[in-house]
C-alpha cells in the first residue's frame, strides 16, 4: 500500500490503515485452489435473506434513479418494528459510515473522545481523523471496563464508544454494567453503542437500549450486514433522540444508502423466518466449534456472536498462514493488539468441520 502523502492533514498521517479479510477469490488465485472458506469477516454463512434476494430483482430496473434520500419506506417499515419515531432514525453505508456521521456531528478538533482496547479499530482511527483528544481505555479479561471508562470522561469527552457485543473479543456488557455507567455520566457526553452483533446474543442480562434512548444522549446503531446477510450492500442505521439524528442527518452526503440496499433491507426486515434459522445455525455452530477447541486443550473468549477468538500463542501467525494456503480464511489478530490469537466466524457444519480439521492438521505441525 502506497505512503500517504506529506501534504496530508497531521493526523491523517499518522493513522493505520485498516486491513480487511482477503477476498475468496484473491485466495484461490494465490495459491491456486479451487475449493476456500471464508471464515474471517464475520458474515452470514446462509448467505442473504431469500426476500432481500427478490426485492432486488424487482428493484434493478429503477437504477437510473437516484434512491431515495430519506430512506421512506424502510424508516417507516423499521421504525414500525422497532417502537420508535422515524425521525429518531438515522442510516448510513453500512453501520461504519454511522461512526463518522457521529463524530463529524459532535466532535469539534481537540474535543475528547475515549475508546476501549482492544476493539472495533474504527472508532479510534476515525476519531483521530477528526482531530479528537482520544483516550484508550484497556479491555479486563477480554471485557470492556466500563468503571474505568467513566473514570476517564471529563467534561470535554464528547463520545464514548461501547460495542456490545464486543468485536473481536466477542463478549458483551451487561445491563447492570451498562446502566451504572450511564447514570455516572453527564449530560453533555454522548454513548455510541454499536450493537452490530445484537440479533445474534440471548444471555438474559444483555440490555435493551432502545428504551434508554429517550432519556439520554445515546446513540444505539445496529446492521443488516450480519444476521441479515447484506453485507456487501452496506446498510446500518441508528437510533436517537430526533435532535441527535438530526445531528448526524446534517452531515450525511444526501444518497448515502444505495436503492438496492434499501429495497433489500426493507424486505429482509420481514423474513423472521431467515432470521431464526441464522440464529439457530450461529447458535448450534458455536456450541460444537467450542467443543472441538476444549478437545484441543485450545483457550478460547467466552463469545455471544457469530465468532470466536482463539488464543494460540507464539504459533498463531503460522497457523493462520497454513489455514490460509489449505484454504480456509481466518482472522490473525495482531492488528488488534492481540498477539497469538485468532478469530474465527461460525460457517455452517461443513465449513466448522473443514475449520476444525485443517486447524489439527496445522497444529500437528
Amino acid at each position: 500500500m502506497a505512503l500517504i502523502d506529506s501534504r496530508a492533514r497531521t493526523v491523517i498521517r499518522g493513522l493505520t490503515t485498516y486491513t480487511p479479510g482477503k477476498p475468496i477469490e484473491e485466495v484461490q488465485r494465490q495459491f491456486k485452489l479451487s475449493s476456500v472458506i471464508k471464515l474471517a469477516s464475520n458474515e452470514n454463512a446462509l448467505g442473504p435473506s431469500p426476500k432481500a434476494l427478490a426485492a432486488l430483482r424487482r428493484a434493478a430496473s429503477g437504477l437510473h434513479r437516484y434512491p431515495d434520500s430519506t430512506c421512506r419506506d424502510l424508516r417507516a417499515r423499521l421504525a414500525k418494528a422497532l417502537t420508535v419515531e422515524p425521525d429518531s432514525l438515522v442510516f448510513g453505508n453500512g453501520s461504519d459510515e454511522l461512526i463518522v456521521l457521529a463524530l463529524r456531528a459532535f466532535v469539534d478538533p481537540g474535543d475528547a473522545v475515549v475508546v476501549a482496547s482492544p476493539t472495533f479499530l474504527i472508532y479510534e482511527q476515525q476519531a483521530r481523523a477528526c482531530g479528537a483528544a482520544v483516550t484508550v481505555v484497556p479491555l479486563k479479561d477480554y471485557r470492556y471496563d466500563l468503571p474505568a471508562m467513566a473514570a476517564a470522561a471529563s467534561p470535554h469527552t464528547k463520545l464514548i464508544f461501547i460495542a456490545n457485543p464486543d468485536n473481536p473479543t466477542g463478549t458483551y456488557v451487561t445491563k447492570r454494567e451498562l446502566g451504572a455507567f450511564l447514570r455516572g455520566l453527564g449530560p453533555e457526553t454522548v454513548v455510541f453503542l454499536d450493537e452490530a452483533y445484537y440479533e445474534f446474543v440471548d444471555a438474559a442480562d444483555y440490555p435493551q437500549t432502545l428504551p434508554y434512548v429517550k432519556d439520554r444522549p445515546i446513540i444505539v446503531t445496529r446492521t443488516f450486514s450480519k444476521a441479515y446477510g447484506l453485507a456487501g450492500l452496506r446498510i446500518g442505521y441508528g437510533v436517537a433522540q430526533p435532535a441527535l439524528a438530526a445531528a448526524m442527518n446534517a452531515v450525511r452526503e444526501p444518497f448515502n444508502v444505495n436503492s438496492l440496499a434499501q429495497a433489500a433491507a426493507a424486505a429482509a426486515l420481514t423474513d423472521t423466518a431467515f432470521l431464526a434459522r441464522t440464529r439457530r445455525l450461529v447458535r448450534e455452530g458455536r456450541r460444537d466449534l467450542v467443543k472441538e477447541l476444549d478437545a484441543l486443550k485450545l483457550r478460547h473468549v467466552p463469545s455471544v456472536t457469530n465468532f470466536i477468538l482463539i488464543q494460540l500463542g507464539p504459533r498463531s501467525s503460522e497457523v493462520a498462514a497454513a489455514l490460509l494456503s489449505r484454504g480456509v480464511i481466518v482472522r490473525e489478530m495482531s492488528a488488534w493488539k492481540l498477539s497469538g490469537c485468532i478469530r474465527v466466524t461460525v460457517g455452517t457444519m461443513a465449513e466448522n468441520k473443514r475449520f476444525v480439521q485443517e486447524l489439527k492438521r496445522c497444529l500437528a505441525r
